[in-house]
């Protein structure tokens, strides 16, 4: 019989085992301590347990840890790593570093199915959802990266890497709460973003959960035409959904969202373009996070002229809306926005 992953077991499974094995329960608190606050990756390190309990854990259990065999680093200090999964897929997290901050951008999925024009992982068809402890393993491996490399812990967490977080809904959400948890990794929610192509429905279902986490959605542009020629699930989730939803959003839980843009060469860098965009901002409270394209190979996508991010921070900020210009970090190594795509993973 397979063993199941003892980090996929509930607490009710774990008491049963418990008192079929004539353990005492206040171990189940030690164990949970060993895996979600230490990061065990195996019964052996878990020296305040018995040993024959240990030998009853591993012969019922097993850990399906994730394994970062493989790393790249950017002439900018980016660090891609490539994600080897229990079932040999691989996913993509990536550190990067700044003065002030250490941030994770972690996977959802395993490759992605919104067939996003502009982004790499859209090049992949998607296999699987991610587990919680997959998840959670990509957060523990990069604090410990961060600390060996910059002599520093992790600091934020964005959900920026491959697959859309919202169609993985709950995996996330438990992975949240072991991260958040003073049991676990105990980093403040107000740390954490999770990025979203816009799906209404979830938008609002995250409101009503009360999440306490960062919201941010990939906008690219506030005009439904143009937004549906590069992002196709705008056609079924259109602008006037997508609104809706965030200003939902924000009479809930009172917090802006940030809108994630990207300015391509004749597509969104008109004067029509900018305007929307502020439009759109006026009805919601809001950010804007303005973005330098990352090619992935396709000729229809190229980088705006400079000027034009300059225009539209120019506009936005005289309405009195925050717009910041984000410079890419680890272009070199394929590790910025939307280049995540396993080109150098163990799989190739």
């Amino acid at each position: 019989m397979q063993k199941k992953d003892v980090r996929n077991t509930n607490r009710e499974e774990l008491e049963a085992f418990f008192k079929e094995a004539n353990e005492p329960s206040f171990r189940i608190n030690q164990l949970l301590e060993w895996i979600w606050e230490k990061g065990a990756h195996g019964f052996h390190d878990m020296s305040n347990l018995p040993l024959s309990l240990r030998t009853k854990l591993s012969e019922a259990f097993e850990f399906r840890a994730i394994a970062v065999n493989d790393y790249q680093k950017s002439e900018d200090g980016t660090i891609k790593n490539a994600v080897l999964l229990h079932d040999g897929n691989v996913v993509e997290s990536v550190l990067i570093p700044t003065e002030k901050r250490t941030t994770a951008c972690v996977s959802s999925q395993v490759g992605c199915s919104l067939d996003c024009h502009f982004c790499a992982t859209a090049l992949l068809k998607r296999m699987r959802n991610l587990n919680p402890d997959e998840i959670f393993d990509q957060v523990v491996s990069i604090d410990r990266q961060s600390k060996e490399q910059f002599n520093r812990p992790l600091s934020n967490i964005v959900f920026m890497g491959m697959g859309e977080p919202l169609l993985n809904y709950q995996n996330v959400i438990d992975a949240i709460d072991k991260i958040t948890s003073p049991k676990g990794l105990n980093i403040s929610p107000k740390r954490i973003t999770v990025s979203t192509v816009g799906l209404p429905k979830m938008i609002k279902k995250l409101a009503d959960d009360g999440v306490k986490f960062n919201l941010a959605v990939s906008l690219h542009s506030a005009i439904d035409e143009k937004r549906s020629s590069i992002m196709p699930i705008n056609r079924v989730n259109p602008l006037t959904d997508l609104l809706e939803s965030l200003q939902y959003w924000y009479k809930v839980t009172a917090r802006k969202v940030t809108f994630e843009y990207v300015v391509w060469k004749g597509l969104n860098d008109d004067l029509e373009d900018i305007l929307a965009l502020k439009e759109f901002c006026k009805r919601v409270p809001s950010k804007v996070n303005l973005i330098e394209y990352n090619a992935i190979g396709d000729s229809r996508f190229e980088q705006a002229d400079s000027r034009v991010l300059d225009e539209y921070q120019r506009i936005l900020g005289r309405e009195g809306i925050v717009a910041k210009i984000r410079r890419s970090r680890g272009k070199d190594i394929d590790a910025a926005c939307g280049q995540l795509a396993n080109k150098n993973s163990l799989n190739t």
